[in-house]
């Protein structure tokens, strides 16, 4: 794995503003970045990224049967109780999913290690999807890039894919749904509307604000019309929290990410993972935080942050890293300290996409702080062979 600078493409202001990519530059300071690219190798990519998600999405899924019943796990989780027996049902009946995001600090000389996942509302979807194999097919065609270089990328396919395997258990009708004024939001429920669209599944979009509820409680769209089946990217812990959460158990709504998700996407996972896999190589010691000064070495995450927001860390020579944010109160957990690794002042974050059950590609945001925050940059990667230090052209 390596960093390379490389000459941007003259024409993809104008190639993003044609395909709708209207988030590249926000607020004044770029997010998409082609300035540069990652470099990995075919054994990096196969062995060191996407065997390891299989794994520990499988592990992940393994423990969701040992939490949905556990009084004690659903309270560490900060699950509030009215909603246990919906989101038990839902994972009992295995109610569908479509997809998710791992995040692993990684830089070829060991194994990636797990941050987090993200698998209730992820994004940075279209851009990793989209518009980074958009910028390979054109920097081969201009011989920016080597010969037979190729990516880790068949998101695209996977998702049309995922969405044909799920498509009879979809209740109609079928709504995108994000916050209106999200450009970013909205540009990943298109995204993913048109895959719907294209494995033939006939589906709406609508503002999450423009959501209604009727007199017995069931969601309706604009035309008063119930939701069989609603995609929001919204997160299920802000809903549980707001006024119309509580019709959610009783609504006969069914959800993509469905509630059973609300599990994994929390923080509190990942000390189950440790206590269940202790050693994994590609797990961090983590444990659900008890409110103590934090030690050298481990990070302090609350359960639900976002986008990097509220993680104190406390490096293994004393430094501490602080971020704010809006999750000041609730619980935490800790994860030991294994900081990204700095490419010529960039701290690269592997986003490894799991859709269905498979891994199918990589994103990377880059931030200039060891902590990846919403102003990180999405850079393209590239998988670029090597033997004998030479590169294959």
């Amino acid at each position: 794995m390596r960093r390379v600078v490389l000459a941007e493409r003259p024409d993809w202001r104008s190639k993003a503003a044609e395909c709708g990519f209207g988030f590249h530059t926000i607020d004044d300071a770029p997010y998409w970045d082609e300035s540069a690219y990652y470099a990995f190798s075919l054994r990096e990519i196969e062995q060191d990224i996407e065997a390891p998600s299989e794994e520990l999405h499988a592990m992940a899924l393994d423990l969701l049967d040992g939490i949905v019943g556990n009084e004690q796990k659903l309270r560490q989780l900060a699950i509030p109780e009215p909603y246990w027996d919906w989101i038990a049902q839902s994972w009992r009946e295995r109610q569908p999913h479509l997809y998710g995001r791992m995040d692993f600090g990684y830089d070829g000389s060991g194994p990636a290690k797990l941050y987090e996942l993200n698998y209730d509302t992820p994004t940075s979807l279209y851009e990793a999807a989209f518009f980074q194999w958009q910028w390979l097919e054109d920097q081969l065609a201009r011989r920016q890039l080597p010969a037979g270089s190729d990516q880790f990328n068949s998101i695209y396919e996977s998702l049309v894919e995922a969405f044909g395997t799920i498509a009879r258990g979809i209740a109609r009708p079928f709504h995108f749904a994000a916050v209106r004024d999200s450009v970013e939001d909205q540009g990943t429920i298109a995204y993913l509307r048109d895959c719907a669209l294209q494995a033939g599944i006939d589906c709406g979009s609508l503002a999450i604000e423009d959501i209604g509820i009727s007199a017995d409680g069931r969601f309706t769209d604009l035309d008063d019309r119930v939701i069989g089946c609603l995609f929001k990217l919204y997160p299920l812990e802000d809903m549980f929290r707001e006024s119309f959460g509580q019709y959610l158990p009783r609504s006969g709504l069914q959800l993509i990410e469905p509630p059973w998700k609300a599990l994994l996407s929390n923080k509190g996972i990942l000390p189950l993972l440790w206590d269940a896999h202790r050693g994994h190589p590609n797990l961090l010691a983590a444990a659900f935080d008890d409110g103590d000064e934090l030690p050298r070495g481990w990070v302090r995450k609350p359960l639900h942050s976002r986008e990097g927001a509220n993680i104190a860390m406390r490096l293994d020579d004393g430094r501490e890293l602080r971020t704010d944010g809006p999750y000041r109160e609730g619980p935490c957990i800790r994860q030991a300290c294994h900081p990204l690794t700095g490419f010529d002042g960039n701290y690269p974050l592997i986003g490894s996409w799991i859709v269905g059950d498979r891994a199918c590609g990589i994103g990377i945001r880059e931030d200039r702080s060891l902590i990846t925050q919403d102003s990180a940059r999405f850079v393209p990667h590239a998988i670029v062979e090597e033997t004998r230090g030479v590169l294959i052209a």
